[in-house]
């Protein structure tokens, strides 16, 4: 028997993350690894888990997800995302918690671009007067 899963997309900076939802007892896998092991840092699990603590499905759903690109932060917000739009497909009810608490929100943030003769986005090389 296939398992059906509810999938969402979640994006921040350079990262993106595939989420996949199905009901269960709270096992999240990142990248086929525990999600502490993937992410290493409390905060960043904490970051993740938010709209599932909002929406009180903490222990009733597993995720399977799968990120890329961008850097571990990036990552932890894209997963944020793409799990607040799983729960949202999920149930439609959990819409307005999820809207209230920010988590439907994608983040426009990006690095800016280098520009030509500069050391950086904005940074100027050394000036010199003589």
């Amino acid at each position: 028997m296939k398992e059906t899963y509810l999938y969402a997309t979640g994006r921040r900076k350079n990262a993106v993350a595939r989420v996949y939802l199905k009901p269960g007892n709270g096992k999240i896998t990142v990248n086929n690894r525990e999600l502490l092991d993937y992410v290493k840092r409390d905060t960043l699990k904490m970051i993740i888990e938010q709209p599932l603590v909002a929406t009180g499905m903490i222990d009733k759903v597993d995720i399977k997800a799968f990120a890329e690109g961008g850097g571990l932060t990036g990552q932890s917000g894209a997963l944020l995302l793409g799990i607040a739009r799983a729960l949202v497909k999920s149930d439609q009810e959990f819409k307005s918690v999820l809207r209230r608490g920010g988590f439907l929100t994608r983040d426009p943030r990006m690095v800016e671009r280098k520009k030509y003769g500069r050391a950086g986005a904005r940074k100027r090389f050394q000036f010199s007067k003589r």
